[in-house]
């Protein structure tokens, strides 16, 4: 039996006997949240480096933000490899848009800005939705529209999407959203903005046993445009009452 991979992530599985198609049926290995705000000059992105294999932390250098083009930044959580073929997708389209433009020396006229993409993508995880083989993906697109105002938009699995000042996506969506929303305000600084989205990303590692304290910050800006950093450790704090003496006990509810 023979395998490839064919465009768009799926895999074909092709014998003498029998030319069934193989569909994901449930993410394998997976990435938990992807948290985004944006701020007074750009859009600032996060996400840990850690894919899971089930309940083991089997990948802790997973890079789960990239850059498509100087104007648009893509995060993703779920199944990493899902999110290695929509990366893949979006960059061979960049590069056939560049190559096939009317002038190789006007880079930004061949460049699609962050709504074209977001849109495009909206389309692709609906027709795979409806072909009854998702790419199972929780995707934030951030940058700038073609009038040049910051961008940051949502798309799920089944084609759906929203944008917002500021998106959460997985165990974020619960436990970091709450934070976003008391303390986002319009006209954040840079340092503001990382600070905020830095807290976040603490209180996921203390409460997602999916999460990481391994992350990496993103932002696009007009001037510089796409910048992510080299992952870094959080510092974290443990000596809270409830982790150093917890409340599980026989003498207890069994609660914290």
């Amino acid at each position: 039996m023979s395998l490839s991979l064919s465009a768009g992530g799926s895999v074909r599985a092709a014998s003498a006997n029998s030319n069934a198609s193989q569909r994901t049926r449930q993410p394998i290995v997976t990435g938990t949240s992807v948290l985004a705000i944006k701020y007074n000059g750009g859009v600032m992105m996060t996400a840990d480096t850690l894919c899971s294999y089930g309940s083991m932390a089997k990948y802790k250098d997973a890079r789960r933000l990239q850059s498509i083009n100087p104007k648009t930044l893509i995060g993703g959580g779920g199944e990493y490899s899902d999110f290695q073929a929509v990366t893949e997708l979006l960059k061979r389209n960049a590069l056939e848009d560049k190559c096939t433009a009317d002038s190789l020396y006007d880079e930004d006229a061949s460049e699609e800005c962050a709504r074209e993409v977001w849109n495009y993508l909206r389309a692709v995880m609906y027709n795979r939705r409806n072909k009854m083989n998702p790419l199972w993906n929780d995707l934030v697109v951030a940058g700038f529209s073609a009038q040049g105002d910051s961008f940051l938009g949502f798309v799920d699995k089944i084609g759906t999407t929203y944008e917002d000042n500021y998106i959460a996506t997985g165990f974020g969506s619960y436990l970091a959203m709450p934070i976003l929303r008391e303390k986002y305000r319009e006209g954040m600084t840079e340092g503001e903005a990382r600070a905020l989205l830095e807290d976040c990303m603490k209180v996921l590692f203390y409460r997602d046993c999916r999460a990481l304290n391994r992350i990496q910050i993103a932002k696009v800006t007009k001037d510089e445009g796409v910048l992510i950093s080299d992952p870094y450790e959080l510092e974290t704090d443990w000596s809270s009452a409830a982790f150093i003496t917890p409340k599980a006990t026989l003498d207890g509810d069994g609660g914290w």
